[in-house]
């Protein structure tokens, strides 16, 4: 058994609208889809396609536009070049399962919107994933924190594809679904965008410990 992927939302009410997949083991699923939601090496594992394309050194893109002066479409090679930042912090899915003292590698978000040219009109960042589907949203206030990092390397190895590599964002003092996998767009906006899971219902401000993830039940 390997250790792979983490989560990158949690499931709930909406969850029955999705896809989910657990990576091993791969299991027949209940109705609901939620049978197989095991945990494999701490983490638990979900998606919302069916699949998703598998990208490497040599064709990985990440494309960062907006409301930015410097446009950029960058390789994992470019980001590997970038000044690196290391983060030991934990997992905190909004379900209530946790993994703790994840060690985490990559570029500071605010370094690369440093390197783009934020506009003084941003107030917002909307992410896509490359599975053509997920998507999420940050303050720009959020996105320049000092724990939000655009991830090369997890648990002391490069991000492997199940785990939402090899580039995902990780967003420590929120909940998963927050940390997109797969990350393959940022835009930079003049407006919060709500993700995919928050159109469904989740908050917009995930905030460990201030939120529950339900919009109309946060604490």
């Amino acid at each position: 058994m390997v250790a792979l992927g983490a989560a990158g939302v949690a499931f709930g009410a909406p969850v029955e609208r999705a896809v989910e997949r657990v990576v091993t083991p791969i299991r027949e699923k209940d109705p609901t889809g939620l049978s197989d939601l095991v945990p494999v090496g701490g983490f638990r594992y979900y998606t919302v396609t069916s699949s998703v394309p598998r990208l490497g050194p040599d064709d990985y893109r990440l494309r960062v536009h907006g409301l930015v002066d410097r446009p950029m479409t960058l390789t994992l090679a470019d980001l590997a070049r970038m000044r690196q930042t290391t983060l030991v912090r934990d997992f905190q899915c909004v379900t209530g399962w946790r993994v703790g003292a994840v060690h985490w590698s990559g570029v500071l978000l605010r370094d690369l919107l440093a390197a783009a040219g934020v506009q003084p009109a941003a107030t917002a960042l909307t992410f896509r994933s490359f599975d053509g589907v997920y998507t999420e949203s940050l303050t720009l206030a959020q996105a320049t924190r000092p724990d939000v990092l655009v991830a090369l390397t997890m648990l002391g190895a490069p991000v492997t594809h199940d785990h939402g590599g090899p580039v995902r964002l990780y967003v420590a003092p929120m909940y998963g679904y927050k940390s997109i996998k797969w990350l393959g767009e940022i835009e930079v906006v003049d407006t919060v965008t709500p993700g995919y899971w928050e159109r469904q219902g989740y908050d917009v401000d995930g905030w460990v410990g201030r939120s529950n993830g339900r919009a109309d039940e946060a604490v």
